[in-house]
């Protein structure tokens, strides 16, 4: 057992408290006054919090990290990524996504969203590197089959406590109507949600309307893609009839304002998206469109963004884009046992250090992980119970190995 004492934690309610927290294997045990006997985790007045939870991204894209930058999405997507991808082996996608794993741990993300390509070596690198990921499928109308879709989701939540499976494809410009009306019926078979990359580009939507007279979120609403549920990754450029039918429908808005900046793809309405009451989460996108994995400079760009977008310097506040990026993500990815600190919830834990210059003086440490914070701070990244970044060091990974093998990938396909 690891009894986490001596400092702050972030609460089931979200408050800021002076509370033990005792882990037992995978499991948060107790929280309040532990006296059991346990191997102390001294937080020396740091903060101990549920760990950030990056709702989409496509982790083994670090292949294409500052390859094809200054370039808008169409140009970028087509001429550049799609080429290289097209060069990528399975155990490409093995190293791949442990170099974004690193990468996430010391942000304080313990668990990813992943939409690509070889699923059996994403699960194979979890497992092996001890990272939770949430993968979903990429398919369109030149990669994967929907009956390989429905393969994967039946292997994959099956498989390890580290991995699960969702529905979902790439995009409405990607897909044929057909083949998305198959991934319908897949979906209502198992009464599913569905995940996909929408609104993200003006002219995607003027696309979609063209050919189908509806926006994208009108299409797949007409299909039946989201009847129960799913998320638009993304939703950019939404219409309020695209938000009355992520609020019938329970979609979640998963925003990516790095992303959305670097591609100037535009600011999502979150204010508005807020006052309708449209679930959140918050994701990096991919590591080759960011091009960073870093939760805290997402947190702080969908804040900022907003105000600069509304002109209104209280749009959008702090605390319910911090909600967004923790409890907000668990649920969207359905990891409802990671999202809080509660006794029964499984450890996705981290510590940050609240002794440094950009979190001093304190004030409202909530707003100021937000506003000032950074990976600077994460101190502390716990996985399932098991700590694997301490320190500011990673425990027990071959770090050296994963850069060289991921660098003679890229000296291969380049």
């Amino acid at each position: 057992m690891i009894k986490f004492t001596n400092g702050y934690i972030l609460d089931k309610d979200f408050n800021i408290v002076k509370k033990d927290v005792l882990v037992d294997g995978n499991k948060i045990i107790k929280v309040g006054i532990c006296e059991e006997e346990a191997e102390i985790y001294d937080l020396k007045g740091n903060l101990l919090m549920p760990s950030f939870k990056n709702a989409h991204t496509h982790s083994a894209m670090t292949f294409a990290r500052s390859y094809a930058d200054d370039l808008p999405l169409a140009e970028w997507l087509n001429n550049k990524i799609f080429p290289m991808e097209a060069k990528l082996e399975g155990d490409d996608i093995y190293w791949l996504s442990q170099l974004a794993f690193l990468e996430y741990l010391t942000s304080g993300i313990s668990a990813c969203f992943d939409m690509y390509y070889f699923p059996e070596e994403t699960a194979k690198a979890s497992v092996d590197f001890g990272f939770r990921t949430v993968m979903t499928c990429g398919i369109n109308n030149f990669k994967e089959t929907v009956e390989k879709l429905e393969e994967y989701y039946n292997l994959y939540n099956d498989y390890n406590e580290l991995v699960s499976y969702k529905i979902g494809f790439h995009a409405e410009y990607t897909t044929s109507l057909e083949r998305m009306k198959e991934i319908a019926k897949v979906a209502e078979k198992y009464k599913a949600p569905v995940f996909v990359h929408s609104c993200e580009t003006k002219s995607e939507v003027e696309g979609c309307i063209e050919r189908y007279g509806k926006t994208p979120t009108e299409l797949f609403d007409s299909i039946g893609l989201f009847n129960y549920g799913g998320a638009g990754y993304h939703s950019v450029w939404v219409t309020d009839s695209d938000l009355e039918i992520y609020k019938k429908r329970g979609i979640w808005a998963v925003l990516n304002p790095g992303s959305n900046a670097k591609l100037a793809s535009g600011i999502a309405p979150v204010t508005k998206m807020m006052d309708k009451g449209i679930k959140l989460a918050i994701g990096t996108d991919g590591p080759s469109s960011n091009n960073a994995l870093d939760m805290f400079r997402e947190i702080y760009l969908a804040c900022v963004l907003q105000k600069l977008n509304d002109n209104d310097a209280a749009a959008c506040d702090a605390e319910t884009i911090l909600k967004a990026a923790t409890i907000g993500s668990a649920h969207c990815m359905g990891l409802d046992n990671c999202d809080v600190i509660d006794e029964g919830k499984t450890a996705d834990l981290i510590v940050i250090d609240l002794a440094r210059p950009n979190m001093q003086p304190i004030n409202d440490i909530k707003k100021n992980l937000v506003y000032s914070g950074s990976k600077e701070n994460v101190l502390m990244t716990m996985i399932n119970g098991k700590i694997l970044y301490d320190n500011r060091e990673f425990k027990g990974i071959d770090v050296d190995t994963i850069y060289k093998k991921s660098q003679a990938v890229i000296e291969r396909i380049g």
